[in-house]
């Protein structure tokens, strides 16, 4: 038996959070690596190593937060206290872009990694609650969708006004203008988080709000091993991890590719633009595709994660036209990745809150804990991997926008690790999906999915 389906307003404040989620994941991810190695003269493999090490500590932070909130909600009957800390998320933005004119190089890493580690545990004292509110809700498994579609949508907007004003704001290559464009970006990061904090509370007052259950003897240490063996859990948990890795490696590779292979910095705020209109304009369509006969999450899943890695290896003969060609062809190449990319983020979390539902004696906040600490590890991954082939290439830095030329080898590097190394990591996290069968077996709060007949699909 369920409660009464969300109403759209508290669905629109709600989700408003992830516009400033989107912020936050969009701009270190897209701009941070490059911010380090052509304005500040870091070396790659130094300024990936300072984007990393900071998500060693997310990796333990996030489940023993998920934990935390757990105890929070039974005591308190909701998770919003922990949200109200990440609030800070925004001064955390502008310090890491505000490098004192002093520091260069290994300093100015310690200090972009410092602020990079305050960040990230702002960042999940806020999500690892908000990203558990449809776990809580007393409603079912197409509505657990719907709020996810909402999320999606908003969460879309923050991707798509930070990786095109990011960029642009930023586009002058010197300190002071990746200063500025954090200072504004830190705002709406601000405003977003007062406003979800408000739609959570209507959320759960017009939906009902499920508290963890009061166990005796469990620890945070049973709560994540009971999620980590759920068979349906973990091969999707496995799975996104690959898939944050990827997309996060191309939005870091993506500066170097438009700024050293097209010549022209001004692209990727284009090209960023063409890969997130896309998303936010088809994720209500991939919500009403999953709903037909047939089709559900996890085919929705497979296919998005196929549709990306295909992308990722036409980049590669689009980027080898020449002129005008070149920028088409690689164009609708994005457009299609971007959507994909829709798909990627809304049947993974939409899967989450099932995999939850459907689990016996579940934590809520310590799979959602998990959850977080894989997408953080994601997004630290993908760019690390990536300076990691830049290095490996011999990719030399620069200081305050003066690009330094590259031999063959490196715009090799540079290339072939925005193309072959996506597509392949993209491969690995469709062959871990492919082993989950939430979808076809048990649905969530012991409801079908469409398409489900008691046995695994083809596509599981």
């Amino acid at each position: 038996m369920t409660g009464a389906e969300p109403g759209r307003r508290a669905l629109t404040l709600y989700a408003a959070g992830s516009v400033g989620m989107g912020v936050w994941v969009t701009v270190p991810g897209l701009l941070l690596l490059y911010f380090l190695t052509d304005v500040l003269g870091v070396s790659p493999a130094l300024a990936g190593l300072a984007l990393l090490l900071p998500k060693a500590v997310d990796v333990l932070a996030h489940p023993l937060l998920g934990s935390r909130s757990d105890r929070q909600a039974r005591r308190d009957g909701h998770r919003r206290r922990m949200m109200r800390v990440g609030l800070l998320l925004g001064a955390a933005l502008t310090a890491l872009f505000s490098v004192p004119p002093g520091l260069h190089g290994g300093a100015a890493a310690l200090w972009v990694g410092g602020w990079f580690t305050a960040g990230n545990l702002l960042f999940a004292a806020f999500q690892v609650p908000y990203l558990t509110t449809p776990s809580d809700l007393d409603v079912g498994y197409h509505a657990r969708t719907r709020v996810f579609m909402f999320r999606m949508a908003l969460l879309t907007v923050g991707l798509l006004a930070a990786g095109v004003a990011a960029p642009a704001l930023s586009s002058g290559g010197t300190r002071a203008d990746y200063a500025r464009m954090a200072v504004l970006l830190a705002a709406a990061v601000a405003a977003s988080g007062a406003v979800a904090l408000l739609g959570v509370r209507r959320l759960t007052a017009e939906c009902g709000f499920k508290a963890p259950a009061e166990r005796a003897g469990h620890s945070t240490r049973a709560d994540l091993r009971t999620a980590l063996r759920d068979p349906d859990f973990r091969p999707l948990l496995l799975s996104y991890l690959f898939t944050g890795t990827t997309t996060h490696l191309f939005l870091a590779a993506l500066p170097y590719v438009t700024e050293h292979v097209f010549h022209h910095s001004g692209l990727t705020a284009l090209f960023m633009g063409l890969f997130l209109a896309p998303a936010m304009l088809s994720g209500p369509a991939w919500t009403a595709w999953s709903r037909r006969e047939g089709n559900g999450k996890q085919r929705g899943l497979l296919i998005s994660q196929a549709v990306f890695a295909t992308g990722s290896l036409l980049l590669l003969p689009a980027a080898l036209l020449d002129g005008g060609a070149r920028v088409t062809a690689t164009a609708a190449v994005v457009m299609a990745m971007g959507t994909a990319f829709a798909g990627l983020q809304l049947f993974a979390f939409a899967m989450l809150p099932d995999a939850v539902a459907a689990a016996e004696n579940a934590e809520a906040g310590a799979y959602t804990g998990l959850w977080t600490a894989t997408e953080a590890t994601g997004t630290a991954v993908g760019p690390y991997l990536y300076s990691a082939a830049l290095a490996l290439g011999g990719f030399a830095p620069s200081t305050g926008g003066t690009h330094t030329a590259q031999s063959d080898t490196a715009l090799t590097a540079l290339l072939t690790g925005f193309t072959l190394l996506p597509a392949a990591l993209m491969a690995l996290a469709l062959a871990l999906q492919r082993r989950c069968a939430l979808d076809t077996r048990r649905g969530g709060s012991g409801e079908q999915p469409p398409g489900a007949r008691g046995t695994a699909s083809p596509c599981c």
